[in-house]
């Protein structure tokens, strides 16, 4: 696996980024035993390998376990990705499961993408729960969050996004997303310049679904003007009530 320059422009903004989203919302404490949401693709590699990289220049100390959900449409990619993963210094945690299929067949009355992603979060929180974790670290980035607020705005009926950070289960767990600061293109060019063995994503939907129409059309909106992004990102924060309907 190639070793990023330390220096690089690239690694800086990142790791920059990163540690501002850590420190804005507390999300790492002494101690911490953190599961990781490990799918393979680069935003997981880069959270993986961040949070690995930042235990050699913090005081304080956690564990990770990256957890990889299987979700029935094969897994020969991921054998090759948990050699690299033990290099890091963890066993990743690999689960079985027909999630993928059974969203995909005429038993499921619903949006697959929809039931997938709900079973597989709830794989994921009773897997970190059994595996001691009070922690779970998810990849989405700045970019799934935006894309979050438009496909709840469009077809939920309502403004709101995925959180940094976020607590479940009474406080029991806390959800966090350290690549919340983050965006899209940065993490792909990072994942090619570290040469991470990318497992493709075998979903029958994948490219087809409504979050993939909101990724088209926000980009069509870039295009016109590179300080949208921002401002949309920025706007999630600046939210201003008395402009906004109240019944």
């Amino acid at each position: 696996m190639t070793a990023p320059n330390q220096n690089g422009t690239l690694h800086k903004a990142l790791n920059h980024q990163f540690g501002k989203a850590l420190h804005a919302y507390d999300m790492i404490w002494d101690g911490d035993h953190i599961a990781v949401g490990f799918s393979g693709g680069k935003d997981s590699w880069a959270l993986l390998w961040l949070l690995t990289e930042r235990l050699r220049r913090i005081p304080i100390r956690y564990t990770l376990f990256p957890i990889y959900i299987d979700l029935g449409f094969g897994d020969d990619a991921i054998r090759v990705a948990e050699e690299h993963v033990r290099g890091m210094g963890w066993d990743l945690h690999v689960e079985h499961t027909d999630f993928g299929i059974v969203a995909h067949s005429s038993a499921n009355t619903e949006n697959p993408c929809f039931l997938c992603a709900r079973r597989r979060r709830q794989r994921l929180f009773d897997l970190a729960e059994t595996l001691g974790c009070n922690k779970l670290a998810l990849g989405h980035n700045k970019d799934d969050l935006i894309e979050t607020l438009f496909l709840n705005m469009m077809y939920a009926g309502e403004m709101s996004t995925m959180l940094p950070k976020q607590l479940f289960f009474e406080g029991r767990m806390t959800v966090i997303r350290p690549l919340a600061y983050a965006e899209e293109a940065a993490l792909e060019r990072f994942a090619a310049q570290m040469g991470w063995p990318i497992a493709p994503n075998g979903c029958p939907t994948a490219g087809h679904s409504k979050r993939a129409e909101i990724k088209h059309f926000l980009k069509g909106l870039y295009g016109g003007n590179p300080k949208i992004k921002g401002n949309i990102f920025a706007a999630m924060r600046h939210v201003n009530k008395d402009y906004l309907l109240s019944k």
